[in-house]
């Protein structure tokens, strides 16, 4: 059975309950990247301990490798990997159309050579939705083109053109009735190019929609501008998945919009590189300063690995190149990311996601305004106590005594604002974390 309901509304912002023949994933939600059927560095058990209810699997690498014939005679990607939550796959468009040195565009599909050993292949929206058809996922993605943020109008015009047509073919080869095959409007940042893909996909009936063409180089006021005149163009009573989006501000900012689904891989990518996600913004394991910290990477994180572990230890596993590193940084991360799309979830439903989203946000800001100031306050120190030690010399009326008072508040100001530079973020973060106890208590 496959179902989709709107339970409630919050501002522009949707709570929802996708229904699918694995489980009921309950919106807004991120999917985890399981590129080739598994999430990197992290255990299923984890991911169930977690809460994550549905895993994203790529068509690309699961056709390249092992195979999609194989998987479906191991009982598709439910069976092979043994995960019996929901899986979207992508229908592997955007990896084809990554490899431009490897590949060619025609109306019959992508012609490319694999990153692997060079063989040759075509995807076309026939074989994409066969892939995707022997992958066996509970929701699958018409095959599309993708065209670069930075490509000409005429060039996304084309694209956006051939898409429509390769969504019509993708609409007539699936035949499976256990799947939902979702149509993925395209546009760049073109306001009419994307009315007009909208315009034509809805007429295919498809019984959900992505936003795709997004998170691939533009910057951020685009993005948003383009979910400002995309998302309202979508039915109502039907899912909306944003693709490839993308950092906590970004999914907000896109909930706020009314989108329904998101995945990423910057939880999982960055926690390999060494960088949590915390409600106090983002930190690196790396940094010196937590050489000896005994504090967890959230205190306010229930997840195993800030239950049993400190800084100090994971920026010793992860600079020895330990492989639990990735594991313990994972567990975070992606504890924080369905952490917070629960907590956007929650305030949908009590009517108060545009409080909660402010609250986030002005958390998550919290380090960089901190850190604006500490890099400010020196500059202004010097300058304030320049202008000081100076004023009476250019006035040529100050006693010896108070122009060498005055000189050595000159030399003193650098070590005064380096004072102020380090303590401001403690005292920002201080504040904030008071004012969210004060709001917890209320509530």
């Amino acid at each position: 059975m496959l179902a989709f309901e709107v339970q409630a509304r919050s501002g522009g912002a949707r709570a929802g309950r996708l229904t699918t023949p694995h489980g009921v994933v309950e919106t807004p939600v991120f999917m985890p990247v399981g590129t080739a059927g598994a999430v990197k560095a992290i255990l299923q058990r984890d991911l169930r301990e977690l809460g994550a209810s549905i895993v994203l699997a790529n068509t690309y690498h699961m056709m390249l490798r092992p195979g999609d014939a194989l998987v479906a005679e191991r009982g598709g990607l439910h069976g092979f990997t043994g995960w019996n939550a929901p899986f979207l796959t992508d229908s592997g468009g955007y990896q084809v159309f990554s490899l431009a040195a490897l590949r060619q565009i025609s109306e019959e599909g992508v012609r490319f050579q694999s990153h692997l050993d060079g063989s040759a292949h075509l995807l076309s929206p026939e074989r994409s939705i066969e892939i995707q058809t022997n992958l066996g996922a509970d929701v699958i993605m018409a095959f599309d083109e993708c065209p670069p943020s930075t490509a000409p109008r005429e060039a996304v015009a084309a694209a956006t053109e051939r898409t429509t047509r390769w969504a019509e073919r993708s609409r007539a080869a699936h035949r499976r009735g256990d799947q939902w095959l979702f149509g993925i409007v395209q546009g760049g940042l073109d306001r009419e190019l994307r009315e007009r893909s909208a315009r034509q996909l809805l007429a295919l009936d498809f019984p959900g929609y992505a936003i795709g063409g997004l998170a691939v180089g533009e910057q951020k006021p685009d993005r948003e501008r383009v979910l400002d005149f995309t998302t309202p163009l979508l039915p109502e009573a039907r899912p909306r998945y944003l693709m490839g989006v993308g950092t906590p501000e970004d999914i907000l900012e896109a909930v706020a919009r009314g989108v329904d689904m998101f995945d990423c891989v910057l939880p999982t990518r960055n926690a390999r590189n060494g960088q949590l996600f915390t409600r106090r913004g983002r930190v690196s394991v790396r940094n010196a300063r937590f050489r000896s910290s005994p504090l967890p990477p959230d205190p306010e994180c229930t997840c195993y690995t800030c239950r049993t572990t400190s800084l100090a230890y994971l920026r010793h596993l992860h600079m020895t190149g330990e492989i639990v590193a990735a594991t313990l940084l994972t567990i975070h991360n992606l504890a924080y990311y369905l952490d917070t799309l629960r907590g956007i979830r929650q305030s949908i439903l009590l009517g108060r996601f545009e409080e909660f989203r402010q609250e986030t946000l002005r958390a998550l800001a919290a380090p960089l305004a901190g850190l604006a100031f500490a890099l400010a306050f020196p500059v202004i120190g010097l300058a304030v106590m320049a202008w000081m030690a100076m004023r009476p010399v250019v006035k040529r009326a100050m006693p010896i005594a108070r122009f060498a008072r005055n000189v050595g508040l000159f030399l003193a100001a650098p070590f005064i604002g380096l004072a102020y530079a380090l303590a401001f973020p403690f005292v920002g973060i201080g504040m904030l974390a008071w004012k969210g106890v004060r709001a917890a208590v209320r509530r």
